[in-house]
Formats: C-alpha cells, structure tokens, sequence
C-alpha cells in the first residue's frame, strides 16, 4: 500500500471513530473531500452546515448544496449575523479568528440540539505554515481537524479527490470575499459585492483563480503568473476596465506579482 493510501486510511478510521459528525461545510475542495470520507466512514451519521453570509459568493452555497444532494448527506444552509458584528465589520488583523468564532459557536449549538458528538472543519497541514487565525479559533473551541491528524496536505487532498471522482479535486482556492479587503478597511456589503462582480467578469473571461484586492476605490487584480501576459492584452484589458468602472471602481490596476495566496497579510507586522 503507497503512503496515499495509508493517509486515507488512517483519515477514515479517524471519522469512524467519531461516531457521529457535523462537517463545518463551505464546499471547497478541503471540506467537500472530508464530507465525502465522512459520508463514506459514518454512513448518515453525518450532518454538513454551510454558512450564508454576504462574504461567500452566491455561487459557492450553490455549488455546496449541490455537492451535499450528490452524496446524499443532510446538509443545512446556516444565515451567519457576522456583518452584525462591529467588531468583525471593522476589519482587524484578527478578523479571521472573530469570523470563525461566531461559525463555531453557532455549529457547536446545532450539534447540540441534533445530540452530534463532534463538530470538524478541513484544514490540512498546509494549513499550519500560513498566518491562520481562524485556525487558532478552532482549536480553542475544540473543533476536530481530521485531516491534519491524517496528516493530508492540499496536495493529498486533491490527489485523492480525483481518485474519488469528486468534481471538486481541481477546484481553485477559495476564500471569504473579506479576504481581498486590506486589514482597518471598513467590511461593507458594498465593497464585498463590488469584489464578487470583478470576480465573476473575470471568470467570465475564462480568468480561474484569480482575485480582486480593493484599496479604496482601485481594483488591484491578481491573476496566475502565466495569465499575466493575457490579460494585458489591449482587447482584453479594455473590456475589464470597462466592465469594473460600471462596477463603481475607479482604477483598475493588475498586479505584476500575480497571485499570491493572502498577499495581504504582508501589512501585517513580522
């Protein structure tokens, strides 16, 4: 047996041992491929909750409740208050830890009622090499992280997915739309949907993966280093420019870095 095979494994007898499972669900590759091994481990002991908030683009609860209906799970579409939250709204470094909080005090409530004796979210290893504070948040609660327990890195995690034929194996990282919102930035609606529009025209544009930081009323885009030349291209770069102006978006600027994974956390203090 390869040492993938090994981690899968040891990650199924960990969910058996469980019992009983809600999976904190937001439909990324990370928590789709625990949902699946949770369903496949637990049977129908397994309940999946996603959480509906103006941070998550539509299309990601949509894609999360149609994988849960694929796996025949239970699965429930939780409305988060966190834009309620001042605290939240007002955008601290620590802004992850506040969000993750306010989930896993409202999951924990529901595993309570349903008599569910464990509540576990998708983190891997990777996870561990980042500055992750809503990590730090679970842990403090006692939120089970199967997968570092296995020890999966992202990598084993879409290995295994495309083993398992889950169309989520190739998916691209995703994360709350707050994430492109400079830390003592204000979070409004506003700016969150404004954020969700250059993404989907983006997209639209066959641009995968990318992301719209916001600073002020610029919009600094960052694609993969390999669609850089592309979306320079003077067609292309016109019908952007247009199409984020009609948005509310002054400038419009692409980063020659290309994408980074929480490049905003460089204003953070070492």
């Amino acid at each position: 047996m390869n040492r993938l095979a090994e981690k899968r494994d040891q990650l199924l007898s960990i969910l058996k041992g469980y019992g009983s499972l809600l999976v904190a669900f937001s439909g990324g590759v990370d928590s789709s491929f625990l949902l699946a091994m949770a369903r496949e481990g637990l049977n129908t002991n397994v309940l999946a909750v996603t959480a509906a908030s103006p941070v998550y683009p539509e299309r990601e609860i949509r894609e999360a409740c149609d994988f849960a209906a694929t796996l025949g799970v239970e699965h429930l579409v939780l409305q988060s208050k966190i834009m309620l939250q001042t605290d939240f709204t007002v955008n601290p470094k620590d802004r992850c830890y506040i969000c993750k909080k306010s989930l896993i005090e409202d999951l924990l409530k529901i595993a309570g009622r349903r008599g569910i004796r464990h509540v576990a979210h998708g983190a891997n290893i990777d996870d561990l090499n980042d500055y992750r504070p809503g990590f730090t948040a679970a842990q403090e609660m006692g939120i089970k992280a199967p997968m570092v327990d296995a020890k999966l890195s992202k990598n084993d995690i879409r290995r295994l997915s495309h083993q398992m034929n889950l169309v989520t194996w190739n998916k691209p990282a995703m994360a709350c739309l707050a994430s492109r919102i400079p830390y003592g930035t204000i979070i409004t609606e506003k700016n969150l949907k404004m954020v969700d529009q250059a993404e989907k025209v983006l997209s639209g544009l066959g641009f995968i993966g990318c992301r719209v930081r916001i600073h002020g009323k610029a919009a600094r885009i960052e694609v993969g280093s390999d669609d850089i030349e592309r979306i320079i291209h003077q067609k292309t770069r016109s019908a952007i420019v247009k199409e984020l102006r009609e948005i509310g978006f002054a400038h419009v600027a692409v980063d020659l870095e290309g994408y980074r994974q929480g490049s905003l956390n460089r204003a953070l203090d070492p």
